[in-house]
């Protein structure tokens, strides 16, 4: 699906290794479906990192991923006010999420970006 609002909300997070079972369930089955019914949350996907190799500058390279979160989330937002907005805050506070994931969470990161292309017409 082609990414169609100005903003994306970028979170990422390392989990302690006993609880990564229990991490991935409640984010899958709790956590993006309660953040999906928020109003302005278009879209969520999750990524766990990988390393690669690339070519730049005419050289193979062989990026690792030591010391970066190794989870990512991303959602489709409308407007920066979507994560300040009350369905926001109550979202993020339902399920198993509070009590038995994000106190295991660490290395944790958040970012906004707006895009800065127009959007297509």
């Amino acid at each position: 699906m082609p990414i169609t609002s100005r903003y994306l909300f970028a979170v990422r997070m390392d989990v302690q290794p006993q609880r990564e079972p229990v991490f991935n369930e409640v984010y899958d089955r709790e956590h993006v479906p309660e953040l999906l019914k928020v109003p302005g949350v278009l879209s969520a996907a999750r990524f766990r990192a990988q390393e690669f190799e690339l070519l730049m500058g005419g050289e193979r390279k062989k990026v690792g991923v030591a010391g970066e979160p190794r989870y990512l989330a991303v959602y489709e937002v409308e407007s920066p006010g979507v994560l300040t907005s009350a369905a926001w805050g109550d979202a993020v506070e339902r399920g198993r999420w509070p009590a038995e994931v994000r106190p295991y969470t660490l290395n944790r990161r958040h970012a906004l970006y707006k895009r800065i292309q127009p959007l297509s017409p």
